[in-house]
């Protein structure tokens, strides 16, 4: 979803690699960092969406499975220019409940999707809980860095 470069990948795990050697506790930093920028980035973006974004109804193709088992639904729909897209939402919560669920029952089914109108690629689900996995990424971000933050302040719970 962030859309890096891939020398940007490559400096952070090289970042990431070089202080689990020298200070472990900045790893802790990074991670922390990441995780309350992507969910800020990612709160940013449902409140943009919902404040301008369109509400149509979309149609339940079929669901991709990730390699963990997770399923994303594959939506089609008709944009006021007429034309028609198919993908995945842009922002998508699954629990481990889906891993076992089968679905099927939901193909071809409607459901309603709110769409950027700059870009239409980029959708949500309308009622999905996606805040739920955001207040999840802020929990770990704040307490990564709230750990790395002590630490660097000289307070060693966790590293010595």
């Amino acid at each position: 979803m962030l859309n890096f470069d891939k020398k940007y990948w490559i400096i952070l795990i090289v970042t990431f690699i070089f202080c689990m050697f020298f200070k472990p506790v900045l790893c802790f930093l990074i991670l922390g960092t990441f995780a309350l920028g992507y969910a800020c980035y990612s709160l940013v973006f449902l409140n943009k969406i919902n404040k301008n974004g369109i509400e149509i109804d979309g149609r339940i193709l079929s669901y991709e499975s990730d390699s963990e088992g997770y399923k994303t639904p594959v939506i089609e729909f008709q944009i006021a220019a007429g034309i028609i897209i198919t993908g995945k939402p842009f922002l998508h919560t699954s629990t481990d409940l889906d891993k076992f669920r089968t679905y099927s029952g939901n193909i071809n089914k409607t459901i309603k999707i709110i769409y950027s109108p700059d870009n239409p690629q980029r959708f949500i689900l309308k009622n999905s809980f996606n805040g739920f996995g955001m207040v999840l990424f802020i929990i770990v971000g704040l307490v990564f860095l709230g750990i790395s933050i002590g630490n660097l302040l000289g307070y060693n719970a966790i590293f010595n």
